[in-house]
């Protein structure tokens, strides 16, 4: 996280709180003491600040790596101010070439739409529907027209656009870079302007493009935003950023039995990981919980803890509350705290062979007959067919009663 100085001049406790709210879990707040300031203004005001994310309906569904940055955004907005859902519709059609090391193929108009429409239902499963603006940048992007997007992209230098770090190392191993490209970070920076923002969240992979607001914003006379980067969630292996390419998601349209088995299957470290940008519950509440843990409490229960929360949240509590019974019905007593984490290449991969390869049958033959059983599990689901072939991802996976690995599969 961010250490810069705060502003030396004496902060009210609603500020300092507020303070402490917008750092929680943050990889970087910058500049701190601009936004302290933007704070203490407000306050003295009583004018809300503009906070603004804005995401690309690039899929019809997010994951719970997508909410780091929506729950940061509804602690935000708790504080009591505005916050603004942005639907990248426009900038879509050229998408964004944030760490990719190559050439996004751009979604038809079609696709987009379909995306957009389930992308803010999603989202207010986290934020407050009553007290969120929605907006989309087409808004203002299509009404640039060439003209205006030529006075736009004479505002910054190729220079400074080949310092990104996607487009440099591109450049650098001879990958091809449209044109169209260039365009991306300059159009989000552009939102910010006609959205008057005085904050933009990200994950830590849009750095480039929040900074590329304030620059522009600058450019058109306005008081530049802040800008606060979110770490991006490890996903269920505990090794790799959450995604579904990886098999290492939970969906947040996912049943919820799914949904409570796989927040279970986390490691006890990753746990406080996923409570501090996942949980609801205050620092404090979450600090006592590992003090509790730390002096011989069982991990378990503060795991449980989490996943009725999470499930709750994009459920219900009755729901979190069968979640949790049916988990326990199903694994007489589900997952326990200590498996062994087995780590196997050749995705697609057998199930027979997986049960083999993992020590969890002596051969593909006796796997086979404990499928037939239905003594197997993947992620809490009986397996009944024998030719299922797994993915690269992670999976917890249970024979009889008492055999568990946590498989990550590449």
């Amino acid at each position: 996280m961010n250490q810069s100085a705060v502003t030396t001049s004496p902060l009210s406790d609603g500020v300092r709180k507020a303070l402490e709210v917008s750092l929680r879990g943050v990889e970087e707040l910058l500049p701190q003491d601009e936004w302290a300031k933007k704070l203490a203004r407000s306050e003295s005001t009583g004018k809300p600040l503009r906070i603004k994310l804005g995401l690309d309906p690039t899929a019809p569904d997010i994951h719970i790596g997508h909410t780091v940055v929506l729950n940061k955004m509804r602690q935000l907005q708790d504080l009591g101010h505005q916050v603004i859902f942005l639907i990248g519709d426009f900038t879509t059609l050229i998408g964004d070439p944030s760490g990719r090391n190559s050439t996004r193929p751009p979604l038809t108009p079609e696709q987009i739409k379909f995306n957009a429409e389930t992308y803010y239902t999603q989202a207010a499963k986290v934020l407050d529907p009553a007290r969120t603006e929605i907006r989309y940048n087409s808004e203002w992007c299509d009404a640039l027209g060439a003209r205006g997007m030529i006075q736009l992209s004479a505002k910054y230098t190729v220079a400074r656009m080949m310092e990104r770090n996607d487009f440099h190392q591109r450049f650098t191993d001879g990958s091809s870079i449209s044109l169209h490209e260039f365009l991306y970070p300059l159009l989000q920076g552009y939102d910010s302007v006609a959205l008057k923002s005085d904050l933009e969240l990200g994950g830590t992979d849009q750095k480039f493009n929040l900074l590329m607001g304030r620059h522009l914003q600058q450019e058109y006379g306005q008081e530049p935003q802040c800008v606060l980067t979110m770490p991006l969630l490890v996903g269920l292996d505990g090794v790799d950023k959450m995604s579904k390419s990886k098999n290492n998601y939970i969906g947040i349209t996912e049943d919820a039995n799914t949904m409570f088995a796989k927040v279970l299957s986390i490691s006890d470290t990753l746990m406080w990981d996923w409570y501090t940008l996942l949980s609801f519950k205050s620092l404090d509440e979450i600090a006592a919980l590992k003090v509790e843990v730390a002096a011989g409490r069982n991990p378990k229960d503060a795991k449980v803890a989490l996943a009725k929360e999470i499930t709750a949240r994009f459920h219900s509590a009755a729901a979190a509350d069968a979640a949790e019974q049916d988990f326990i019905n199903r694994s007489k007593g589900g997952v326990p705290d200590d498996i062994p984490d087995v780590a196997l290449s050749g995705a697609p991969l057998g199930i027979g062979a997986l049960l083999k390869q993992a020590n969890l049958a002596p051969s593909t033959s006796e796997a086979n007959r404990l499928i037939d059983g239905g003594g197997v599990r993947v992620d809490g689901s009986v397996v009944s067919d024998k030719g299922l072939k797994l993915e690269a991802g992670t999976y917890v996976v249970q024979v009889g009663k008492r055999k568990f690995a946590r498989v990550t599969l590449g």
